[in-house]
């Protein structure tokens, strides 16, 4: 009998140390640090907010709100942020004029684009979308549109806040009507998250308008190369659609693979690529940045490298959408940052809209392949997700309950975290931008669906 619980003792701490070996929360409390480190810098170096109301609104967000009384930030004015709990498990984004931040793991150095950055981004030509605002905030005339803006504005009684930061509505191809919050302007680039993916469908899209890239090639990643390796099946295809298979689920827990692989590895992509299959391609739908990331990777790989990519999205992408004010963020391996980091103005990310409202092609110049819009747009098998974009186009009870919420059955969206949205609604001829930093757990959608709503009714008159 006295034996019983020092060994009960010494089994207990065994199965201890093996969880904490299997789970590493080390790891997530590195995830904490570096998402807060990376959004601090992004939004006080690129953006120009306060880095004191950053913080605040970042550390709002579920997850890492339980750290909030321990994390710790500091910004070095000079290139970059620090953050940490309470000293321990730290992450340091470093700032680089025109390519935003990247997060620094160790003594390793990140990538860093050679050459003259301007240049890369510099457009060739004149845009083909013409101007869709003078340089005034576009006041609306009609109160409907006046009291469509109050509404998304506006907070509510109790908390999750709105924290509405931008609002642009195009109509036609103009600007009816915006909204900035304090200190952001018609200029002001504004983190996207994860409509920073719908833009890879347009990178990817163009590349196979080209012929450099096909949907049905088994994706072009050396990792996969032989074939009986079981992920030599997965296509371009499964990956925009988030069918691939692999075993790169994302719960936004910190334990989950899309959350250490943004922020815990330089070479995002190569990560990604070791992971396992769990089901065959094309047979089951899951959110994954992580395929995205793959697709981001495949896009420099086809184009010639990072300095060709950053050509590459200016000269055949923002250029000729006329979109000015965009910083693109790359990983420490020098891939794009193609699943979470692009930052671009509230009209930028609407004239981006525009492209697929215009099912691709502006003016006489097609830039997306002939049917890449509604491709893009389709559900993917029994999900609200298409291939980059959420869609109301889908039988899924989410599609049906936007509906419901006055968001038209035809509607597309690019959605990111915290409720940043771009609504593709072609029955309307319209395009509504609504961009922010809202904890509730759905982006505020019933917030959307009141905007959309009655931005149609508005139009309508």
């Amino acid at each position: 009998m006295g034996l019983r619980k020092p060994l009960a003792g010494v089994l207990v701490a065994a199965a201890v140390l093996v969880a904490v070996m299997i789970f590493r929360p080390d790891r997530v409390m590195s995830v904490v640090t570096g998402y807060v480190a990376h959004n601090i810098c992004s939004k006080t170096f690129v953006s120009g907010l306060d880095p004191q109301l950053v913080f605040a609104e970042t550390t709002e967000r579920a997850g890492i709100r339980r750290f909030k009384s321990l994390l710790r930030y500091n910004v070095d004015r000079s290139d970059g942020v620090d953050a940490s709990l309470t000293g321990w498990f730290g992450s340091r984004a470093e700032f680089h004029d025109g390519l935003g931040c990247v997060l620094l793991h160790g003594a390793r150095q990140p990538y860093l684009l050679k050459g003259d950055i301007a240049a890369l981004k510099a457009p060739k030509d004149a845009p083909l979308l013409a101007g869709i605002a003078g340089a005034a905030v576009v006041e609306p005339s009609d109160a409907g549109l006046k009291a469509a803006l109050d509404h998304a504005f506006e907070e509510p009684a109790v908390a999750p806040l709105r924290r509405t930061k931008a609002v642009v509505a195009v109509h036609y191809d103009s600007v009816i009507a915006e909204r900035y919050a304090d200190g952001i302007g018609v200029d002001t680039p504004l983190l996207g998250f994860s409509m920073t993916k719908s833009v890879v469908n347009a990178l990817v899209g163009i590349l196979a308008r080209q012929g450099r890239v096909s949907l049905s090639q088994p994706a072009p990643v050396p990792e996969w190369r032989a074939a009986d390796d079981p992920r030599h099946a997965i296509a371009v295809e499964h990956l925009l659609r988030m069918t691939s298979g692999l075993a790169l689920d994302e719960t936004n827990s910190g334990f989950d693979a899309a959350s250490q692989m943004i922020y815990l590895h330089d070479d995002m992509a190569g990560f990604a690529a070791k992971a396992a299959v769990t089901a065959p391609p094309g047979t089951r739908w899951a959110y994954s940045s992580p395929t995205t990331q793959l697709l981001a990777r495949i896009v420099r790989d086809s184009v010639g490298g990072p300095e060709q990519t950053l050509a590459f999205a200016w000269q055949e992408l923002f250029g000729p959408l006329g979109m000015r004010s965009v910083t693109l963020e790359f990983d420490g391996a020098g891939t794009l940052q193609g699943s979470t980091y692009m930052l671009a103005s509230a009209r930028d990310w609407a004239r981006f809209g525009l492209l697929y409202l215009h099912d691709g092609m502006i003016g006489d110049r097609r830039i997306l392949p002939d049917g890449w819009v509604d491709f893009s747009a389709r559900a993917t098998l029994d999900s609200d997700y298409g291939a980059g974009f959420w869609t109301n186009r889908s039988e899924h009870e989410y599609a049906k309950g936007r509906v419901r919420i006055g968001i038209p059955r035809d509607a597309f969206f690019a959605s990111g975290d915290l409720g940043q949205r771009i609504v593709v609604l072609p029955s309307q001829d319209l395009v509504i931008v609504r961009l922010g930093d809202s904890v509730d757990p759905t982006g505020d959608i019933r917030g959307l669906g009141r905007l959309v709503s009655e931005v149609i009714a508005a139009t309508r008159r």
